[in-house]
């Protein structure tokens, strides 16, 4: 008799002493553990593929079903988890294996972990008994991910997993939200888990108490502040959306008659055709955002952490404004742009505190008429072309079609700065981007994510011909499983961003930077039985984006654009935002 079946065979035997009635509890392993686990965080949906060392969670997964989307590799899962969780605003689960399995989930991990998405990543791991031995397949995941993880665990005893998955999902979707690794030895995985004690035990991790509500006396001040303001700018970072107070956001920007910008990460926290809205602001947002950050006296920063792409030289950043930071996250506060009233709490509870001070609005009737008046005069502009099409061209033909209304991802370069200029938001959560990181390749994965979380919205993904190649394996997941992705491949046979600085500062060496030779990707699209379009002709383009884009099914869109197209406007390495090139006015 094996030593598994003599345990179970005891816990069955097991009573409790003051009664003497034999107790009626069912053993499980590991894995079995982890699956009701799972179910009792309300997962509906994982994102993973199988390996040697978690073949036991999949035996489990087998034996007690949660929907599993089976991704051809590991890079297009946890991005996919990522789109989910943007969308969804749920933690994206991922599993996969050992070694290259959990290396192929790092890109994935440090992209979630710099723009804030919950993940719990469920890795698995060789023995406990080999862990250090360079076993197959080990790599150290722990030592790997605490650099880029909010939190990692390897679980060294089957009786801890209950309390360890309830605190990875918490960790994970509290505060500021991001991804929590979970690494699980084989051997914990098959070992019998026979304490209901574990697994009923509440979260209670006194060392993590994330703020959520604003200092009275800090809200008090920052009302003040405002009141007393004559060129008052709130700037909207991702974390309002992540608090979900763009209600309270458009309160306070109507109200008091505040103009407001947004980061990359905070588009669609108000509404692109807002009249108050100065459109996306840093490196290639509007001139009339930037020139706004350059000459305010009060800058409420709501939820953005004042990244390099947002600031541009720290030096010249908004060098007339009194800095009030709203951040869930005490450690952004101060960390770049010196705050002269911080307030550490949740964008949600500080915005609806501030709104109930009922302080005076400030008189920006001048303030406003003078951005307005810059928004006339340097608009969003590019100079048509007879024959080619226009990237920006494309990106307003998908808005048109769309009416504003799909959700858009996109991986990183030229074609998401278009996206973000061009394609103006009316929901948010509908903006799926990858920001910190910059990952090429995160565009498509992402949207067939956020596809399963709304599977009734249309998404459409953005993505460039470099990017797409990282990650089109996942074409596979379109057909098998019917997901009505849409796929625009803005393609100018080159790595795009790359290329446009090279023109711009290294005297155009396209090094590297040129594709000669692509795959077909219409007959790519029809390899996976899918149906591909391309679009050459400039007369066509409509048409076949409007067949396309309206259809119900998956589809590819191969969009040939303007090779030498650049995105303008743009602040130079080094430069202040008062100093973008390619401004060009009325």
């Amino acid at each position: 008799m094996s030593a598994e079946v003599q345990t179970k065979q005891a816990v069955m035997e097991m009573a409790p002493e003051s009664t003497g009635e034999r107790r009626n509890i069912q053993p499980m392993d590991g894995s079995a553990v982890l699956i009701q686990g799972l179910k009792d965080q309300g997962v509906e949906v994982i994102f993973g593929y199988p390996g040697g060392a978690v073949l036991p969670i999949y035996d489990a997964l087998y034996k007690d079903p949660i929907p599993h989307v089976l991704a051809r590799h590991e890079q297009g899962a946890i991005h996919a988890a990522e789109g989910y969780a943007r969308v969804s605003g749920k933690p994206g689960v991922v599993i996969a294996t050992s070694g290259p399995g959990a290396t192929n989930l790092v890109t994935g991990i440090t992209d979630a972990m710099m723009d804030s998405l919950p993940l719990v990543v469920f890795t698995g791991q060789v023995a406990s008994t080999v862990i250090g031995t360079d076993a197959f397949q080990e790599a150290d995941v722990i030592g790997i991910t605490q650099p880029i993880t909010k939190h990692n665990y390897q679980v060294q005893d089957v009786k801890d997993l209950p309390r360890i998955i309830k605190e990875a999902f918490h960790i994970a979707s509290t505060g500021r939200r991001g991804p929590v690794v979970v690494d699980i030895p084989k051997n914990v995985a098959t070992e019998i888990f026979v304490t209901e004690e574990e697994r009923n035990a509440e979260v209670n991790l006194p060392g993590y108490q994330p703020t959520t509500t604003p200092n009275y006396l800090q809200i008090q001040k920052a009302a003040e502040a405002i009141r007393f303001a004559r060129k008052p700018l709130i700037l909207a970072g991702a974390g309002v959306l992540h608090g979900q107070a763009m209600e309270e956001l458009k309160t306070l920007v109507e109200t008091k008659r505040i103009p407001v910008t947004n980061t990359l990460l905070g588009l669609g926290s108000i509404a692109g055709d807002h009249e108050y809205f100065l459109g996306m602001a840093g490196m290639h947002g509007t001139y009339t955002a930037n020139i706004a950050i350059s000459e305010c006296d009060v800058l409420i920063n709501v939820g953005a952490r004042f990244d390099d792409r947002l600031t541009g030289n720290l030096k010249s950043f908004a060098p007339h404004a009194k800095v009030i930071h709203v951040d869930i996250d005490p450690a952004e506060i101060g960390k770049n742009v010196p705050t002269d009233i911080p307030i550490v709490a949740d964008s949600k509870e500080a915005l609806k505190a501030l709104l109930n001070q009922e302080f005076e609005a400030p008189d920006t009737a001048d303030w406003l008429s003078y951005l307005s008046g810059l928004q006339e005069e340097a608009p969003l502009w590019y100079n048509t072309d007879e024959h080619e099409i226009l990237p920006q061209e494309a990106i307003q033909m998908i808005h048109r079609i769309t009416k504003g209304d799909a959700i858009v991802t996109t991986d990183v370069g030229q074609h998401q700065m278009w996206a973000a200029q061009y394609y103006s938001l009316n929901n948010p959560d509908h903006w799926v981007t990858s920001g910190g990181l910059g990952t090429m390749g995160f565009g498509f994965p992402a949207a067939i994510g956020a596809q399963i979380a709304k599977p009734n919205e249309r998404v459409v993904a953005i993505v460039g011909d470099g990017g797409f190649q990282m990650t089109a394996q996942e074409l596979s997941l379109l057909q098998e499983m019917r997901i009505p992705v849409k796929v625009v491949i803005l393609n100018n046979g080159a790595l795009g961003m790359v290329r446009q600085w090279q023109e711009t500062f290294y005297d155009e060496r396209y090094s590297q930077s040129l594709i000669p030779v692509q795959p077909d990707f219409v007959k790519l699209a029809e390899a996976y039985d899918l149906k591909g379009y391309r679009i050459t002709k400039k007369e066509d383009a409509e048409q076949i984006f409007r067949e396309a884009l309206l259809s119900d099914e998956p589809v590819l869109i191969d969009c040939r654009v303007k090779m030498l197209e650049n995105v303008y406007p743009m602040v130079a390495p080094g430069k202040g935002l008062q100093d973008m090139i390619g401004v060009k006015s009325k």
